[in-house]
Parts: C-alpha cells; structure tokens; sequence
C-alpha cells in the first residue's frame, strides 16, 4: 500500500491535507516545549527546527517539481508547497514586481488565530522572534542574498487589521548571506535529505511539473498522479524533517530521556489528528480496511522509501511491521519512538480513525516491532496529546474550491 494505490482525484484531496497536518506539528509540540523550557525556550525551538529543516526540503520541492531557480518566482512557488505555509489556512497571496522584488501578504493566517487568545507575548515570539530568522531560512534555499523584511505584522493594531501581515522580499547581492547555522548542516546529514523518492511519469495525465508561471493558488487537482505522488511523498518527508529538527533542538536543551518524552507527546497529538483528517478527507470508513489505507499514507509511515514497514490486512486481521531499518530508523525519525513500552502514538493514530481501536504487540525484536490493531468493546477517551492539538482551528478546518487559478507572472 502507498500513494500510488490512490486516484488522482483523492490525492488532490489529500495533498492539501498532508500540507495542513504538518503545520499542525507545531501545535501538537508547542505546548509541551513552553511545560519544559517557557515561552522563549519554545521559540527557540521553532527557530532552530524550522532553519534546519525547511533549506533541505525547500530544495527538494524545486528538484521534484522542475521550477529551481535563483528569483522571487521560485520562493514563491516554494512557499505554495511548504508545511509553513499550507494553503488557505495560512492564505498567502503573491505579487511580483521583477525577478528580484516581490511582496507577499497573509489574507488569512491561521497560526495567528491560535495564538492571538495568548495575548501579545507569544504574537511577539511567532510574527517576530520566529518568523524573522526562518522566513530567511527558507529563501537561502533559493538565493543566499533574498532578504524578507515585514512591511507590517503583529500584533494587529487596530486588532482587526487586514491583511494579517505583509513582507517585502528583495533579492540583491548587497545583502550578506544568513550564516548556515550548525543544526542546519546536521540535519543537512540526514538520509532524508537525499533518499531517492518516486519517479514523475512526464506522459501522465496533467502537470508534471510546476515549471509554468506563479499562480495565485496551486489547484492539486491539475498534478498528473504520478506528479501528485511525488508531492505528498515530499510532504511526508517535510515533516520528518521538521521532527528530526525538532528533537536537535530539544536535546540541546534536555536530557535524551526527557527529549524522547516531548518529542513522544508532541508525535501521539499529530498522529491522532492526521489519521482522523485523513479518514474524512477520502471519505474512508472507520473500519480495518479503512484505516489500512490511513496506516499506508499517514507521514509516521510515509514515503515507503524512507519508512521500512508493512501494512498486512486480510480483510479480517491487520498488522503493522515496523522494521528497525531503512533511512528513518538510520535518522532517528517519527518510526524510532515506537516501540513495545510506547504505544501511545500508535494508539492516538488507530483510534483517530475509530476510537474502538487499540493496538496490541505481537513481536519485538532488534529486526522488528509488529503490532496487531484490535477492537475494544468500549471506545477510548481522546487522549491529552490530541486534545491539546485540537486546540488549533486547523483541526476542523475545511478546504473551499477557489476555481482556476489566475497566473501571476509571464513565461
């Protein structure tokens, strides 16, 4: 089972899903950063996860998609298909005004719906003290001299200011390049950053790539399968990427049984969550069969050709095999917290598809975890970790068709 197994109508669904999921690790780990080390501990956390991880991924994007280039257009585009910035929840809209200058604005932004309740303090930390360094970060993969400077950000004054936010970037060779930090050249080691993933078939159906103009909105359903594939295996991969920074930055600041604890919490709240967006996404029902096809696309198990696993449903019985090998065990990666005394994310998971489920250990060894899904006669309370990522609006929220795209640069 994998995307491949998916029509291309339910990943155009399921794309846009991956890319909301992975914004909403943040909120499933925040919380349980600022327990441990307090609201400018946590922030720094976001800082280092997102400079490590988002360079590596950004330029794996443009490879996949054929749009590599040096200019505002190809940031752009890179921002479209980022877990930092997934569609109209985080509702970025784009001007370009040449190769070099360009504008972008935050109709909507749904991170800072959940943070304003918080008050000025953590506004401050995410539209300041976060974005300005990663918002960098995320250009050097384009052009080492792009600068993103706000024009205007948050705390809103007046506080129904709109747009949300506003930011100049300028590309000039005047600027003096971000210094790589060293989190980012460790997670720059990572077998994530080079595995091989699959191929684009350029005779499919639709786009192979996104090589055209900058488009207001990436409409996903315009993506051949095979390009759509490729897309949600890079977005699975986007998020393991953002954990492994993740875990650097909390080891820095803990000890490794403290630092698997957090970072334990912070995969248990996506994981539930994720399986149940996935579940209503594809319209899949909450049984066995239904949640083997959640196992085979959710980013704890995806791409394939990361995550060394086995999905076994016969139409009665389902396992999961979970092989102490392959790039994500090599990396340390979401698969490496689960094991027979930690079932925790494996249960939030199964149980975000029906909360009946449980999931029951079969073998264990130095090879392999294998785990059974079983059937509770009584359905499980929502555990705290998922209850906490609830808390963001992107739980419940729902994607609108905004029709064709308008282009906003010429070829």
């Amino acid at each position: 089972m994998s995307f491949a197994a998916l029509s291309r109508r339910d990943l155009a669904v399921l794309v846009p899903e991956l890319l909301l999921c992975g914004q909403l690790i943040d909120r499933s780990g925040m919380a349980h950063l600022i327990s441990a080390f307090g609201r400018d501990g946590m922030a720094e956390v976001a800082i280092e996860e997102w400079q490590a991880s988002s360079p590596w991924y950004t330029k794996r994007m443009q490879r996949a998609l054929g749009y590599e280039g040096d200019d505002v257009v190809t940031i752009f585009k890179g921002l479209q298909l980022d877990i930092g910035a997934p569609p109209q929840f985080m509702d970025f809209r784009y001007r370009v005004d040449d190769r070099n200058h360009g504008e972008f604005w935050l109709d909507h932004c749904g991170a800072l719906m959940d943070v304003e309740p918080l008050g000025d303090d953590y506004v401050t930390s995410m539209c300041h003290d976060i974005e300005d360094p990663t918002f960098d970060a995320t250009a050097l993969a384009t052009n080492p001299h792009a600068q993103v400077r706000p024009i205007h950000r948050p705390p809103r004054r007046p506080a129904d200011r709109n747009p949300h936010c506003a930011w100049t970037v300028v590309i000039d060779p005047s600027h003096v390049p971000p210094q790589m930090e060293p989190h980012t050249e460790a997670i720059g080691r990572a077998v994530a950053v080079t595995v091989e993933l699959s191929p684009i078939d350029p005779g499919d159906e639709g786009n192979a790539d996104y090589s055209g103009p900058l488009l207001s909105d990436v409409r996903f359903g315009d993506f051949s399968h095979s390009a759509l594939v490729r897309i949600a295996e890079e977005v699975c991969l986007q998020q393991h990427l953002l954990t492994l920074g993740f875990l650097l930055g909390v080891r820095k600041r803990a000890d490794e049984e403290s630092a698997l604890i957090i970072t334990r919490k912070q995969l248990t709240g996506i994981a539930g969550l994720t399986a149940e967006r996935i579940r209503a996404a594809l319209g899949l029902p909450a049984d066995l069969e239904g949640l083997a096809t959640v196992l085979s696309v959710h980013p704890m198990f995806a791409p394939q050709q990361y995550v060394d696993r086995d999905i076994r449903f016969d139409g009665q019985r389902l396992e999961l095999c979970i092989r102490r090998g392959g790039g994500a065990h090599t990396d340390g990666a979401w698969p490496t917290l689960v094991d027979g005394e930690h079932l925790g994310a494996l249960n939030a998971l199964v149980r975000g598809v029906d909360p009946h489920f449980s999931v029951r250990v079969v073998a264990e060894d130095a090879v392999a975890l294998i785990v059974e899904v079983i059937v509770e006669s009584a359905p499980a309370k929502e555990c705290g970790e998922v209850a906490i990522t609830r808390f963001s609006s992107g739980a419940s929220f729902v994607f609108a068709d905004r029709g064709i795209p308008l282009p906003l640069t010429v070829v």
